[in-house]
């Protein structure tokens, strides 16, 4: 008997210890589930989950997937956070021996919080996939592109492959040898005219972007050949989406750095709507005027408050209601070398109301109306408090677009747009304080610019074949020019992983009223006229990494141009230009070129581009007979960017960009050692531009608030980059001349600090 109790015990204790842990198993569950992201769907890895307190964790795999075994019983939280999103924290009650599954939509920062899946066309495609040259930037791309210095939505677009900005202090850029006053901004449908803090009636001014970055949902940039449905521009389209509020609770973020501070709140408006509420405040010119080497209109400080409403009355109509008003100030008063027609003190006021209605009355039908103002003031004045330039810009804006899908394999897109403007203004210049201001111009007028469009696609071949074809017409503001320009598309797949595409179009841009009506200008110039020719071949590697390369060719005429508003050598002798030098559509020219880029579009692992455009930009002038190259012939250009997650988070990126330089646009050559008049225009050029930049975020999730460490460093390699600033004097009997340039910013630290509720 002692022996069978002896050999009895130890099958005793495996039995004791197998029913414990079966009691301990019935007393726990399993959580288990995957993580997407909420545009497109794409499985996020690299995403910390935990429960409760945060003693039971895990990070998603490749697949996007989690598990967490032996949860314990009762209330607890499930938290899903990761750098660059909005954590969500689910509320669960446990239930012995339960097994719980979920899918978690996490949304970027810069994205409407949802908790579901928005369906894309492609990480690649614009949302009408009707565009032959379109890039896309969205989510947390925009945020790691603006930089923590600037905070701005187009610093971001500046780094996209074939885009030339070689102006630390300028969010404007160039698009293959075109100025940016001849891209189009449009802000949620409506064609914007100047939306910057910057200083108006300034040949050299800085710029940023007057709407929040936090408030673009995504970019889309048309590069050429783009649809008629965007009007009056002759070399690029910017397309910007502002995203509604939260619906899903209220949301604060403040956030500060060394050179800006500001928040965000938003939230529902009701069951069926939502409010945003966004303000800002730049410390920037502190920076800057220590930094240019000129005492110039580089330095200004800024201001903005902006908000936006949503609201769906019925699941036909929605409505909306974008709002903002901006500040731009400079105060150089403390400048005692100041003379008497150096700018001391200006101000530039934008504001703009956006009315949205959308009408989708079934699947096949959407029409999306817009009825908008804006408006536009500066004033200028010397140290004495004169007048030295003053402007008002307004514009009422109505604009209807729709779309009809006729069946699986045709869409009509249809449209007008009607704008009311009025633009006035003055420069003035001083030769002593008790004579009068020497008017160097003066405008004032009204016009109305109306037009309309058609595009037809189809869709063929198992949608390997997409076509499309439209034409715009519209009429001139002032003198009732009437145009018509077509466009057409096609794009072929050839295979799963290989893809053609070409484009063709005309475009027209009419001038400002301040041309059309100055007395430096006239009622009859022509508008600007473009044809844009492109083919380009894809090839997909897999759904979200691709090699492209694009030939394009733009042919521009009646360009306006002061002809004779610059000083030159004529047969060897100093030609004065006169006081008042008139407007001409004198200009006519091309642009041709190539660009190569490979993108991965991904929120996992690698993320970002490495692109090289070469481009040529040759106009001539008809008036004067001179040719010369573009004032933004840029020949060589290298745009690199590269994000990666390094954990649930940290994640780190680095830009790189590089520009083979601009022409200075005077009339000079540099012999022993100094700058004289020449004969011939634009054949200087600046130094080269490299800039590269390295930044990191960093998140802390806690029980009520996320806190998230943004750290950057610019210029790392200390590059001295220039900007041509202005040709200052000139001996009118050697041609001996004095320029200026400023230089951008050296190496430069840059941190900052997010808090969100």
């Amino acid at each position: 008997m002692p022996d069978q109790f002896t050999h009895a015990r130890p099958l005793t204790r495996i039995l004791f210890v197998l029913l414990a842990a079966c009691t301990a198993a019935a007393q726990t569950c399993t959580i288990s589930g995957r993580v997407v992201d909420a545009r497109g769907g794409e499985s996020l890895s690299q995403v910390s989950v935990r429960l409760g307190d945060g003693t039971q964790r895990t990070i998603t795999d490749d697949a996007g997937k989690f598990e967490l075994s032996g949860a314990a019983l009762g209330d607890t939280t499930l938290t899903v956070t990761t750098v660059g999103y909005h954590a969500v924290k689910l509320s669960l009650h446990l239930e012995p021996g339960e097994t719980r599954q979920f899918e978690v939509v996490l949304s970027a920062d810069n994205f409407r919080r949802s908790d579901t899946v928005e369906v894309s066309s492609g990480p690649f495609e614009t949302a009408r996939q009707d565009s032959p040259s379109a890039l896309v930037l969205a989510g947390n791309d925009i945020k790691n592109l603006a930089s923590v210095l600037a905070d701005d939505p187009l610093r971001a677009v500046q780094s996209l492959p074939g885009v030339s900005s070689n102006n630390d202090f300028d969010a404007r850029f160039s698009l293959r040898g075109a100025d940016y006053n001849r891209i189009g901004l449009y802000l949620d449908d409506v064609l914007l005219h100047q939306p910057f803090h910057m200083l108006a009636g300034q040949s050299v001014t800085g710029s940023g972007a007057a709407f929040n970055g936090d408030m673009v949902e995504q970019l889309e940039l048309h590069e050429g050949a783009f649809p008629q449905r965007f009007q009056d521009r002759s070399a690029g389209i910017l397309d910007v989406h502002t995203r509604e509020g939260s619906r899903n609770g209220i949301i604060f973020r403040a956030e500060a750095s060394m050179s800006n501070a500001g928040g965000v709140a938003e939230g529902p408006l009701g069951k069926h709507g939502s409010w945003m509420v966004a303000a800002r405040k730049s410390y920037l010119q502190y920076l800057i005027s220590r930094l240019a080497s000129n005492d110039t209109s580089l330095v200004f400080g800024l201001e903005d408050v902006q908000s936006r409403l949503g609201y769906d009355v019925n699941p036909a109509n929605h409505l909306s209601l974008f709002l903002l008003e901006s500040f731009s100030s400079l105060d150089r008063t403390s400048n005692k070398t100041l003379g008497i027609n150096s700018l001391a003190t200006a101000g530039y006021n934008y504001t703009l109301g956006n009315l949205g209605w959308r009408f989708a009355p079934s699947s096949k039908l959407a029409v999306s109306s817009h009825f908008a103002w804006m408006r536009e003031k500066f004033d200028n004045l010397n140290v004495n408090k004169l007048r030295l330039g003053s402007g008002y810009y307004g514009e009422w804006v109505g604009t209807s677009n729709g779309s009809w899908v006729q069946s699986e394999h045709g869409t009509l897109d249809f449209g007008v747009a009607v704008r009311r403007m009025r633009d006035a203004g003055l420069a003035a210049q001083y030769q002593t304080l008790t004579a009068p201001p020497r008017l160097q111009n003066r405008y004032n007028g009204t016009g109305v610019l109306a037009g309309g469009f058609a595009q037809q696609s189809w869709t063929g071949l198992g949608g390997r074949l997409h076509l499309s074809a439209g034409i715009r017409g519209d009429r001139g503001p002032v003198n009732g020019i009437q145009t018509a320009t077509p466009q057409a598309s096609a794009s072929f797949i050839l295979s799963t992983s290989t893809r053609i595409q070409l484009g063709w179009g005309q475009y027209v841009q009419f001038p400002e009223l301040a041309i059309l009506t100055s007395t430096l200008g006239s009622r009859n110039l022509l508008p600007i006229r473009s044809n844009h020719v492109l083919a380009a071949v894809e090839q997909r590697f897999n759904e979200r990494t691709r090699l492209r390369l694009e030939l394009y060719n733009r042919a521009d005429r009646d360009l306006p141009f002061q002809a004779f508003a610059e000083p030159r050598l004529v047969a060897g002798k100093v030609f004065v230009p006169p006081v008042s030098p008139l407007w001409y559509n004198a200009i006519r020219g091309y642009s041709r070129g190539v660009e190569i880029f490979l993108q991965r579009s991904s929120a996992n692992r690698f993320n970002g581009w490495v692109s090289y455009a070469y481009g040529k930009t040759n106009q001539h002038d008809g008036v004067s007979g001179a040719r010369f190259p573009s004032d933004y012939d840029q020949r060589h250009t290298v745009n690199i960017f590269a994000g990666y997650r390094l954990r649930p988070s940290v994640h780190a990126s680095i830009h790189s960009s590089y520009g083979s330089g601009f022409p200075l646009p005077a009339w000079l050559s540099f012999s022993n050692g100094a700058y004289n008049l020449a004969s011939q225009r634009s054949q200087l050029r600046l130094d080269y531009y490299q800039r590269t930049d390295f930044r990191v975020n960093k998140t802390w999730t806690h029980a009520k608030w996320k806190t998230t460490f943004y750290g950057e460093l610019l210029n790392m390699t200390n590059r001295t980059n220039r900007i041509f600033d202005s040709l200052n004097s000139y001996n009118t009997t050697t041609g001996r001349t004095s320029i200026s340039r400023d230089n951008m910013f050296p190496i430069l630290p840059s941190v900052g600090i997010l808090f969100e509720r």
